[in-house]
């Protein structure tokens, strides 16, 4: 007889999160470095969330993010697991290629080196 005793702590499909992976997080925030330097950006936060993993970059720490570069697995087949959102909720780029959707920032500090 095969019986179960239930556990206590929850498994992982119940306490799955969506995170950046080390390669992806090599690529953002070698781009924040170069912000930085420049002094566009002065801080940044992350989230991961059950369906969404969120780097948020901001100019002032007690602001809203200037921009969010999003990580949406369940969109990877659509329009791409990555997007970069602005403050006002206008997506700027999404695609299947990190640094191709980073691009769209990068070309902010290629105006602000200028």
């Amino acid at each position: 007889m095969n019986v179960q005793t239930p556990t206590p702590f929850p498994g992982p499909e119940a306490s799955e999160k969506i995170a950046f992976d080390r390669a992806e997080l090599g690529i953002i925030l070698g781009l924040y470095g170069r912000m930085v330097a420049a002094g566009e950006w002065r801080d940044y936060g992350m989230s991961f969330l059950k369906d969404v993993a969120i780097f948020s970059v901001f100019r002032h720490t007690a602001e809203h993010p200037l921009y969010r570069i999003e990580k949406r697995p369940k969109l990877r087949h659509r329009q791409g697991q990555y997007a970069v959102v602005a403050m006002d909720g206008r997506i700027l780029k999404r695609g299947a290629d990190l640094r191709a959707v980073l691009r769209v920032l990068e070309r902010k500090l290629i105006r602000a080196v200028e």
